[in-house]
């Protein structure tokens, strides 16, 4: 795979670190951009969100694309936006699955880094373990869906936006059920939305999902359309969720029907995913 073809949005603004110094030391080495609500008070369990950008963009860029620098002081959350190691390219990348995007061989862990993240933002903050949540574009997208497989304990559930999970489900290990929902244009033509030699189609990677947190039911249409995408006229985006589905363990995918790799989203997309995240908490 050309490393290029997954390039998610690129530009965007230089990070900042975390405000205070960090006790942890795999955040001394990699800080990473925050922002704490206005309302935050630290005898409140606040929800925390990370969002995790596209191969070649930055942490500041994909906050900004997905709308979530003031919808999170809108909504009282903590928010981090870190960004992914350089490669011999010049491009940020997540070293998510074998498909994407640690086409060098760089040696890193992103999984035990972004578990530091959240480590470092509790060590400051009145973190709700409940309400620990992960969106990704692309890279970020396959990085949220490892996260999951890896470390499902510590998050209520991810949002993948033309990511995908292993090709290989039996390296998706998920110990613990977790919330997952997978957004993805069916006229992608980076990430294919019917998958490919290296990673699987949107509907199997749901179904993978529905699969190792134990739901008995089918996918389902689940509720109206939604207008997410701005270039598209209409309702685009078919909504679907499994049924029989355990507490945390839910499984959705959202198909954007004509949806390119970026999306253009606007309010509408934000307001679906901070009440996505609203109605997924960890029981």
């Amino acid at each position: 795979m050309v490393a290029a073809m997954l390039a998610g949005c690129g530009g965007g603004g230089e990070p900042t670190p975390a405000p205070s110094a960090s006790p942890v030391p795999l955040v001394q080495a990699r800080p990473y951009s925050f922002k704490v609500p206005s309302r935050y008070s630290p005898s409140a369990p606040t929800p925390l969100l990370i969002v995790l950008h596209g191969y070649g963009s930055n942490g500041g860029n994909l906050a900004q694309y997905f709308g979530v620098l003031a919808g999170a002081d809108k909504h009282g959350y903590l928010l981090a936006y870190p960004d992914g190691l350089t490669d011999a390219a010049g491009n940020r990348f997540w070293d998510a699955t074998d498909a994407c995007c640690n086409f060098y061989g760089k040696p890193v862990d992103d999984v035990a880094y972004l578990g530091a993240v959240v480590d470092d933002v509790a060590a400051h903050y009145n973190v709700d373990p409940k309400r620990v949540y992960v969106a990704g574009h692309s890279n970020g997208g396959f990085m949220a869906h490892r996260l999951a497989c890896d470390r499902g304990d510590r998050f209520a559930a991810i949002v993948s936006l033309a990511g995908a999970v292993w090709q290989d489900a039996s390296r998706c290990t998920a110990a613990s059920v977790v919330n997952v929902l997978q957004v993805h244009g069916d006229a992608d033509q980076t990430i294919l939305y019917t998958g490919s030699a290296v990673y699987p189609s949107a509907s199997q990677t749901v179904a993978t999902w529905a699969q190792k947190n134990g739901c008995t039911g089918t996918l389902e249409a689940a509720g109206a359309d939604k207008d997410l995408d701005t270039w598209i006229p209409g309702a685009e985006t078919r909504s679907e969720t499994y049924e029989g589905c355990p507490p945390g363990g839910a499984v959705g995918l959202w198909t954007i029907e004509g949806g390119a790799h970026v999306p253009a989203f606007g309010p509408a997309w934000e307001d679906a995913l901070w009440a996505y995240f609203k109605a997924h908490p960890k029981p």
